[in-house]
């Protein structure tokens, strides 16, 4: 199995070289992805890191919309998703179509838009936001209009808590991180009462309260680097504990729930990764008229940050 495996991450490096090609892998790939991968992180991060390349192909080893944010940032590249049908639940959860009529009903509210959606959802968009960014994106719109927050409710739920803005908020939500109870966390706290408790905002609210801190990946992946703690309860999808241990080997990391597990996420393997340099396939190339829309509201995401 080690030589097979060999043998496949010589022949991805190969082909890397020869197509002029960058591996991108999500914080919550399999271990074997992240450890062929140029660039590990969240998908915005990653998008940014794409667009700063000299590379002509992308590998995004992640979910669908993901890559399509590489395409909306990178026009020049050709983005390649492994695996076609690696979806996002949640961004499936909101179409550009109910997104319009939704603005019908409030027409002139701002809508902001969490990364984890379609292009075409991000082009019926004002401003986009992350996990990381989505408090100060609410409240650097501190005017009196109200704020549709599409699609993750949970993610607006804490946003509203810590902003006064009351927004409304779309029925979305991420099958995995529902899959988090708060009596499975109470009782990891019982068994490691020195631990600190880390939870990412898509978790439910009743989850949220028993956080020490609430993070986004890359804010978690700062923390542990940080923190003096030894355990630490991880509360988001169990992939990326990989690399929390890769980079912090003195600690230990605890998943929140071992049921936390994406299988979009698990779709990508190194075969698949040989297969899209192969044929240069499966391609994700978002159209022109929604790319300059989408991109539009992901500028203002970013012009909002340099404000700071």
């Amino acid at each position: 199995m080690v030589g097979r495996n060999n043998k496949t991450v010589e022949r991805i490096l190969s082909l890397k070289h020869k197509k002029n090609a960058i591996i991108l892998a999500h914080n919550y790939q399999p271990g074997e992805i992240q450890d062929i991968a140029d660039f590990v992180g969240d998908s915005l991060d990653l998008s940014q890191q794409a667009a700063e390349t000299q590379a002509d192909i992308i590998v995004f080893c992640g979910v669908h919309f993901m890559a399509e944010t590489a395409s909306i940032l990178c026009p020049d590249k050709k983005i390649l998703l492994p695996d076609a049908n690696a979806g996002c639940p949640m961004a499936n959860m909101i179409t550009a179509e109910s997104l319009r009529e939704k603005k019908k009903e409030y027409p002139n509210a701002i809508v902001i838009c969490y990364v984890n959606s379609s292009a075409d959802v991000k082009a019926e968009s004002d401003v986009c936001c992350t996990s990381a960014n989505a408090i100060n994106v609410v409240q650097k719109l501190a005017d009196s209009r109200k704020i549709i927050f599409v699609p993750d409710q949970y993610l607006g739920h804490y946003v509203s808590t810590k902003t006064n803005k009351n927004l409304i908020l779309w029925p979305g939500f991420c099958p995995t991180h529902m899959r988090i109870q708060p009596q499975g966390i109470a009782k990891l706290k019982q068994n490691y009462p020195e631990a600190k408790v880390i939870i990412h905002p898509e978790c439910r609210p009743e989850v949220i309260a028993l956080a020490d801190e609430v993070l986004s990946t890359s804010g978690m992946i700062k923390f542990a680097q940080k923190t003096q703690v030894r355990d630490i309860v991880v509360g988001t999808e169990i992939g990326i504990i990989y690399r929390l241990k890769k980079e912090n080997p003195g600690k230990r990391f605890i998943p929140a729930s071992k049921q936390a597990v994406c299988p979009n996420m698990k779709r990508i393997t190194l075969e698949k990764v040989i297969g899209a340099l192969e044929e240069l396939s499966p391609e994700i190339v978002v159209p022109r008229e929604i790319s300059l829309k989408a991109r539009a509201a992901v500028d203002k995401m970013l012009e909002i940050g340099r404000s700071d």
